[in-house]
């Protein structure tokens, strides 16, 4: 059977009828940033990647890269309408404790557990105004939704849960980390997960001061093996309905910048990657919210 959304190293062509090297300038332009950033970790100059890219087949492949260099300015999207930053209704960033690794469980008033695939993301932040240099300091704010594709702190039943919400600072090399679990794909939208970057500790309390408000896209060949699991039922045919290309939030690039790495499997869990490029000279526009793709009430 035709592949219904056809990828090109993990990511879904935006033009999936015509071949790898007509996907338009955006694609050509992600998978020669894509391919540079590994080149230059295996020691290759950019001519090298120049040539790999534009040399590239339908049936190619590449290794991960493991560059920690964001390749640009992570795009400003909405924060969406269920934030938990006190921008629309609740706000979990002035309570005790919200600063932590592990973001399954509720806590303070909360004694809730999302269940789940096990994953672990990784967001990896650069200063670019000084020149991609590690953003160490930063605190980075992140949420999504569990598996049946409810948010905690507004989905009906779970409006006094503040799991899948949590808080890290990033140590010397830019690096956050988060133990939490797959989300769901809820009717409407690609999986994602977002999140805030605020210049310290001391900013969260005011989500005005966030220097980026961005979301991180999953890939869909991992989707599709976590949705077979039990407990995502409804996620495989959300999934089926949409594409990057067609989300309103990931559509205008299919995601180019947003696009984790991800490692793992369904059993011992996944490894959920991203660099994240920030620039403080330029004013951030995300934050407001979107139009569509609604997660269940129930």
């Amino acid at each position: 059977m035709e592949n219904p959304h056809p990828a090109y190293e993990g990511r879904p062509l935006p033009r999936p009828r015509d071949e790898v090297v007509d996907q338009g300038l955006g694609f050509d332009v992600a998978t020669l940033l894509s391919r540079r950033r590994a080149l230059t970790f295996l020691g290759v100059g950019a001519a090298g990647a120049v040539l790999t890219a534009c040399g590239a087949g339908s049936g190619g492949s590449s290794a991960t890269s493991t560059s920690s260099a964001a390749s640009g300015e992570i795009p400003d999207e909405t924060a969406g309408p269920y934030p938990g930053d006190g921008s629309n209704g609740p706000d979990v960033l002035e309570q005790s404790g919200v600063v932590r690794g592990d973001i399954r469980s509720s806590f303070g008033t909360g004694s809730g557990t999302a269940e789940g695939v096990p994953m672990t993301l990784e967001l990896v932040v650069a200063d670019l105004a000084k020149g991609g240099a590690p953003f160490a300091g930063v605190a980075v704010y992140v949420w999504h939704c569990d598996r049946a594709g409810r948010y905690s702190l507004y989905s009906d039943g779970i409006e006094n849960e503040n799991y899948l919400r949590g808080v890290q600072l990033a140590d010397a090399d830019g690096r956050v980390r988060y133990t939490s679990i797959f989300p769901a794909c809820y009717d409407g939208r690609w999986p994602h997960i977002h999140f805030e970057v605020y210049p310290d500790q001391a900013g969260i309390t005011d989500s005005t001061k966030a220097i980026a408000t961005s979301q991180v896209a999953l890939p869909q060949n991992v989707c599709e093996a976590v949705y077979a699991q039990p407990g995502y039922e409804q996620s495989a045919p959300n999934l089926a309905k949409v594409n990057l290309s067609s989300d309103n939030v990931f559509g205008d690039d299919s995601g180019a910048l947003q696009l984790a790495t991800v490692t793992g499997d369904v059993t011992s869990g996944y490894q959920v990657t991203l660099n994240v490029g920030v620039d403080t000279t330029t004013k951030p526009s995300g934050g407001a919210p979107p139009g569509g793709g609604q997660p269940p009430s129930r």
